[in-house]
Parts: C-alpha cells; sequence; structure tokens
C-alpha cells in the first residue's frame, strides 16, 4: 500500500471516528433529551447526512490543496508564511489532494451503502449505551456511598454537617415560610 492510500485509509478512520461521534450525540440528544424512540433506519438517515457532511469538507480540501497548487507552480521565490507554496511544494500539494479526494470518494461511498451506515448507527447506539451506564454508575456509586466504605467520610463530617446548618436548613425554614407552614419572622425591634 502506498503512501497516498495509507493516507485515505487513516483519514476514513478518523471521519468514521467523528461521525460515530456526531450520531452518539444524536442518539442521546434524541432519546433523553427528547425523549424519542431510537429508531435504526432514522438514525441511518441521518448517518448518511453526517457522512456526506465530512466528504463535502474532504472534496472542499481537496479542491483547495487544487488552487494552491496551481497558484505555487512556477513560483520559485521564497514563500512569506506557512501556507504561501510554491513551486517545490507542488507535489505534496497533489498528494494532499488525492488523499483528500480519497477520503471524500471513501465516505460518499459509505453514505450510499445501507449495510455501512447501520454498522455506523450500532456503533454510535453502543457507545451512546457506554456514556448512559458510565454515568448512572459514578452516579449510584457517589449517591449509595455508605459512611463505612467512604475513606473521607470522618474528616468531611464537620464540614458537611456545618453545610447542612448554614445552607439547607436556612433553605428549608425559608420554603416553609414561603409555603405558610411557618409564621412569618417578627420585625426587628428598633433599638
Amino acid at each position: 500500500m502506498g503512501r497516498t492510500a495509507e493516507a485515505v485509509a487513516e483519514g476514513v478512520q478518523i471521519a468514521w471516528a467523528a461521525a460515530r461521534l456526531a450520531l452518539k450525540n444524536i442518539i442521546l440528544v434524541e432519546t433523553i433529551a427528547q425523549e424519542k424512540e431510537f429508531i435504526p433506519g432514522a438514525v441511518a438517515a441521518a448517518a448518511r447526512e453526517v457522512l456526506l457532511g465530512l466528504a463535502r469538507e474532504q472534496q472542499a480540501a481537496a479542491d483547495l490543496a487544487e488552487r494552491q497548487r496551481k497558484r505555487a507552480w512556477g513560483r520559485f521565490s521564497e514563500p512569506d508564511g506557512t501556507h504561501d507554496y510554491r513551486d517545490r511544494d507542488t507535489r505534496n500539494l497533489r498528494r494532499r489532494q488525492k488523499q483528500y479526494a480519497g477520503v471524500a470518494k471513501a465516505l460518499r461511498e459509505y453514505a450510499d451503502d445501507d449495510a455501512t451506515l447501520l454498522t455506523l448507527v450500532e456503533e454510535a447506539r453502543e457507545a451512546a449505551w457506554a456514556d448512559v451506564e458510565g454515568n448512572l454508575s459514578r452516579r449510584l456509586a457517589v449517591e449509595g456511598m455508605r459512611a463505612d466504605a467512604d475513606p473521607e467520610y470522618a474528616s468531611m463530617r464537620d464540614a458537611r454537617m456545618s453545610a447542612v446548618a448554614l445552607i439547607d436548613l436556612q433553605r428549608l425554614e425559608a420554603r416553609q415560610r414561603k409555603l405558610g407552614h411557618l409564621p412569618e419572622e417578627p420585625a426587628p425591634a428598633d433599638a
């Protein structure tokens, strides 16, 4: 496999990971925040759009590399900056153009393949579930902590009790007064 093919394969892997992350976020928002049912076919349509969007980005990068290569052709002076290309850069710019175009082509092919889309959706679903599972596990570990299992329980007890007295009990008292369960505080006497 040549350097261009290796770069294209690596670019496709990076784009796949980006698409999986985007779909994971779509799944989390729709199923948790919007309480929609998870339907793989509906997410596959989103997967197609994500892949095509990434393909457009790669094609735009290929087109830019081509314009830069054409502009650099025949220029032999010293460059003024990092992206001020010269004739000696044309070979590298041509390679970049081919790599970007290759990634764009592969992503368009993936977007047209239903089986590939469903594979991407399943990977995104698994990643979304891993996030949910991890959050639940952490939350249960914190909220389910027993005093005998917490190594910092004794050292932090005084601070927790102070917070209860200074913050929580005052909030509770104010709320109970607002609800009418406690009489209003008497006005302060003038001294």
